[in-house]
């Protein structure tokens, strides 16, 4: 085991696992494929994390990336029928839990910081349901709360594009946020809603003016399970100083995205991205929201991490590359774990249905 213990806040790995899909890896197996499988996890620290449920298109669109001199634009994708992306998310969330079984208790499904603890503890890896995108909801939210019976404790109202409860930023660079409409009728529901559960909203792939939304509506910390500054890289995805300061203001967290694209100031899907760039990165959003607001959001699995990290066996590197820009044992371990688990209690235990 990593001398550093690890939770992440997020990653995709649910869509590649063999109980999910007949070209999957086995979880429980080491692969050099991808980047997160239960051997790598050990290797690097991991002992849990946010496992992303996410429904696609039926259909990937067609030629939406638009290469321009100074950027990129990726055009919205389309919207999914809420009855087709029900049924991926139940495939994904039965998965998990043919996973966890099978794993015969090196996983755990975990619905609170106790279990969490009680898992790192006893050496398991604790799994956390996230769903990335609320297009499986109905505007009842029956489904949701049959999700939280399940465990479901995060949610990201939108993916990146528009849904019945708000706009979720396109993929562009250089480009604001600011790209369109606030949250809707239903995603300001969506909003009280999750606030009564309990259930942490994510406000990644959120436009700017629906994070603004949530600032209003929600009594709960202001959550992104994975971004990066706008001030470094201005890439759609990223979050300015404004909105970094209301997350600091609410006692939030932003877990900070491995991805390179969102990562580098040139916006470059380039993986010979130097660790030294990534501490940077890091350093930027610390010196902004302070030391105990900014944990790890891989993006493992979905992204193009770094190569100098690689995969999950990895992540020691980037803690090493911390160490030598000064960063203390304390603060690593805020970073890479404390930090989730004070949101979690923040926002898990004050659910006014409890």
């Amino acid at each position: 085991m990593a001398e550093i213990e690890v939770f992440d806040g997020h990653n995709d790995a649910v869509q590649f696992m063999a109980e999910y899909s007949t070209t999957g890896r086995d979880f429980l197996a080491r692969s050099e494929s991808g980047h997160l499988d239960l051997p790598r996890a050990r290797e690097g620290g991991l002992v849990g994390g946010l496992f992303a449920l996410h429904a696609g298109p039926e259909q990937p669109p067609e030629n939406d990336l638009i290469i321009r001199d100074d950027g990129y634009e990726v055009i919205y994708a389309e919207t999914v029928d809420p009855l087709y992306a029900r049924q991926q998310i139940e495939a994904e969330r039965l998965a998990l839990e043919s996973l966890v079984q099978r794993s015969a208790g090196q996983m755990r499904l975990a619905i609170d910081v106790d279990e969490i603890k009680a898992a790192r503890a006893e050496g398991a890896f604790a799994v956390v349901l996230h769903m990335e995108g609320a297009e499986a909801l109905d505007g009842g939210f029956d489904y949701l709360y049959r999700l939280y019976a399940a465990g479901l404790r995060s949610l990201g109202p939108v993916w990146s594009r528009p849904n019945m409860f708000g706009y979720g930023v396109p993929f562009a660079y250089p480009r604001s946020p600011d790209t369109g409409p606030g949250l809707t009728e239903s995603g300001q529901e969506l909003v009280r809603t999750c606030n009564r559960l309990g259930i942490m909203i994510d406000l990644a792939h959120l436009n700017e003016r629906g994070f603004w939304d949530v600032v209003a509506l929600s009594d709960a910390p202001l959550v992104a399970t994975y971004a990066c500054a706008h001030a470094i890289c201005p890439s759609t995805r990223n979050l300015t100083d404004r909105q970094l300061d209301a997350i600091r203001d609410s006692d939030g967290v932003i877990g900070f995205n491995l991805s390179v694209n969102d990562i580098r100031a040139d916006g470059d899907l380039n993986d010979d991205t130097p660790l030294d760039d990534v501490v940077d990165h890091i350093n930027y959003l610390i010196d902004r929201v302070g030391e105990d607001r900014v944990a790890l959001g891989s993006d493992f699995d979905g992204a193009v991490i770094p190569r100098g990290i690689k995969d999950a066996s990895g992540l020691p590197h980037l803690f090493e590359a911390m160490r030598k820009r000064g960063f203390d044992g304390q603060s690593l371990s805020k970073f890479a774990f404390d930090n989730w688990l004070r949101v979690f209690e923040l926002t898990w235990k004050n659910s006014r249905s409890s």
